[in-house]
């Protein structure tokens, strides 16, 4: 089953009549050595892009809009046979019917992944990552001013979180039975266990759910083996380095950069080193070229080995501690960080033959990463979803350039021209020859002031080519949903259960105290 099947198979349960297009972008494996960028050795990483969008087009004659998105990465680390299913952007426009269909397509993606029978990667140990900050919008520009979208608010959208993974845990557990081993955990910076359980608990009650939830980070259990490698010999704890993934646009991430770079009691870096006088480099710079050579060799090993015991020197305990402590963490809004570790005990045989494809291998359905990032910057960047108009036309214009780029963007024919019969013709003025301007390298990025690592050797496959098949096959896929519609409120009262009756309430009174005669 592919990615595009699962979801759509997750949409079909919904309820109301409508009709769904979905296209899903998943890039080719590509070599990835920031996932762990204060290890030593870093371990072997890929990443694969995820792109999700889903349009809704309420009645065959109405014109389909987008009203659901899901931004995510899946990192594969070989060594320890682990995956890291990262989700970082989910958002809606708030023009979908009744319900939407949000949380079925971010359950149909985590059940499709968590699930070994259909995970497609190679990897027996499965990592959830979520971090939970409300806005008003992620992925749709300008969605925010649609009255009818109403974002979630802080605490709505951590409980929101917990419910969905709940969720999907009870429905791995229906069909894998005990032949996976799940833990879950949760944190809210700045808030203890009493608050944060307090806090959900009010928004989502989980009545009904069998999970059982951990307040803390899991990197204490081991249980199910963590994703980067242990230290070579086994016996030296972990450091924080060796815990915590990086991820792009996550304060964790920010953090122990923070750690790992600013050295000094203060907190205040040292001036850099000013240049010497013209006169002074010319009359010394055949005696000091080579050793400045050597000492910049030995200058950067040393602020190497100095960041990494910076990175060493602070626990996990204290550095979600100090968590508690940052801006973007407590600045007047409640955050949360989501994990989910799933471990099959009995691996299925279709991921045992999947270990002898090398983890670079494109397969059927994989697009290149470049196509991935293009739709993605044209939806962030020029596009925008303020009212139903202009989303149903940069729907529109989406889903075409999709097509196009699967299609190779065959443009129209050119018109064509009739000659001349007469052999009169107006000469043409000799076009100028313009020279382009010589190639060059550009200058080296720099990542926190300095290169960073990369990979030597190449990829030994090319990028995959999407063609009309491809996205027939596996990008672009609709579903026509017929089903009941959802219970409605009878005259301003909340039916219970949709069977058409009103709620039973219960009075209850105070017991008056007896006075003694």
């Amino acid at each position: 089953m592919t990615l595009r099947d699962a979801l759509l198979a997750g949409l079909n349960s919904l309820p109301g009549t409508r009709e769904f297009h979905l296209h899903v972008l998943v890039s080719s494996p590509r070599k990835h050595g920031n996932l762990f960028p204060f290890a030593n050795p870093r371990p072997r990483s890929y990443l694969q892009d995820i792109l999700i969008l889903l349009s809704e087009q309420p009645t065959p004659d109405s014109p389909s809009v987008f009203v659901s998105a899901i931004e995510a990465c899946v990192y594969s680390i070989p060594t320890t046979s682990c995956a890291i299913l990262y989700v970082s952007k989910v958002d809606s426009t708030g023009q979908a019917t009744a319900p939407s269909p949000t949380p079925a397509l971010v359950r149909a993606l985590l059940l499709f992944y968590a699930d070994p029978v259909t995970r497609p990667i190679s990897a027996a140990h499965l990592w959830i990552h979520v971090f939970a900050r409300a806005q008003n919008q992620y992925l749709f520009p300008n969605s925010s001013e649609y009255p009818k979208k109403h974002p979630l608010s802080d605490v709505k959208l951590c409980a929101w979180w917990k419910r969905q993974f709940s969720t999907v845990v009870d429905e791995l557990a229906s069909r894998v039975g005990d032949t996976c081993r799940t833990k879950l955990y949760y944190t809210l910076p700045g808030l203890t266990e009493f608050e944060a359980h307090h806090s959900l608990e009010r928004v989502y009650p989980s009545t009904g759910s069998t999970s059982s939830w951990t307040y803390g980070h899991p990197y204490s259990q081991d249980e199910i083996p963590l994703p980067c490698p242990c230290p070579a010999g086994g016996d030296s704890p972990r450091h924080l380095g060796q815990c915590i993934p990086s991820f792009d646009d996550d304060p964790k991430s920010r953090f122990i950069d923070e750690i790992a770079y600013t050295t000094d009691a203060d907190g205040v870096r040292s001036p850099e080193r000013k240049r010497p006088r013209a006169d002074t480099l010319k009359t010394h710079e055949e005696d000091t070229s080579s050793a400045d050579a050597s000492e910049k060799k030995e200058g950067r090993s040393k602020k190497e080995d100095q960041t990494l015991k910076e990175v060493k020197k602070v626990s996990v305990e204290e550095f979600w501690e100090r968590m508690s402590f940052r801006q973007e963490c407590i600045a007047g809004a409640v955050t949360g960080f989501f994990v989910i570790a799933i471990s099959a005990t009995i691996r299925p045989s279709s991921t045992v033959s999947m270990s002898e494809v090398s983890p670079l291998a494109p397969q059927p359905g994989h697009v290149s990463s470049q196509m991935n990032k293009r739709v993605l910057t044209s939806l962030l960047t020029a596009h925008e979803f303020p009212s139903l108009e202009r989303a149903v036309w940069s729907t529109k214009v989406i889903e075409d350039s999709i097509r196009g780029l699967c299609d190779g963007l065959k443009s129209n024919p050119p018109p064509l021209v009739v000659p001349d019969r007469s052999g009169r013709q107006t000469p043409e003025p000799d076009p100028v020859r313009t020279t382009l301007a010589p190639p060059r390298t550009p200058p080296p990025r720099l990542v926190n002031g300095k290169r960073p690592i990369v990979d030597i050797s190449p990829n030994p496959f090319p990028e995959p080519v999407a063609s009309l098949e491809t996205y027939r096959s596996y990008i672009y896929g609709s579903i026509a949903v017929k089903n009941r519609p959802p219970p409605t409120k009878e005259h301003g009262e909340v039916t219970s259960a949709g069977n058409g009756t009103p709620p039973v309430i219960t009075v209850l009174t105070a017991r008056k105290k007896r006075t003694k005669s």
